[in-house]
């Protein structure tokens, strides 16, 4: 009987855990991954975005070498943005400063052209990591972006 109580209770354990809140640090680590997965989608479409502007600027439209130029940046900074809040490192709060700074730029610079197809798609996924990198810099601690 003594063990058919234990194995009930330890049950009953189990099932509480499983459906208890995660932990902050579970909603922390969750934080970084999803920061970490909007950088390295927007770092794709700025390199796809950086190419199609080369295209463009070869065919003579040279106001495309602006934004050409800003998405090779922008990808740039947010592979490096990628690589480090995956792993939560110490510069996670800088990176994701500078990150939505220059996601900002670019989508400012993407929208600023006409009705393309590919500059809408990297303006919008540029204002989607923005967003995340704003959103990341309460994990981190720095809320300003800012070393303490």
């Amino acid at each position: 009987m003594f063990r058919i109580v234990c194995a009930i209770a330890i049950v009953s354990a189990f099932q509480a855990q499983a459906q208890a809140p995660k932990s902050t640090h579970d909603a922390h680590a969750a934080a970084f991954l999803e920061c970490a997965r909007a950088c390295d989608d927007c770092a794709r479409i700025c390199d796809a975005c950086s190419a199609h502007c080369a295209q463009l600027v070869a065919d003579g439209k040279k106001e495309h070498l602006t934004t050409l130029k800003t998405c090779q940046d922008c990808a740039t900074v947010c592979q490096a943005a990628s690589a480090i809040v995956a792993k939560a490192g110490p510069f996670s709060d800088v990176i994701c400063h500078s990150c939505a700074e220059a996601c900002k730029r670019c989508g400012d610079a993407c929208e600023k052209i006409g009705d393309d197809k590919m500059m809408k798609e990297c303006a919008a996924e540029c204002r989607k990591c923005e967003k995340a990198c704003r959103d990341m810099l309460k994990h981190t601690g720095h809320a300003a972006g800012h070393a303490k």
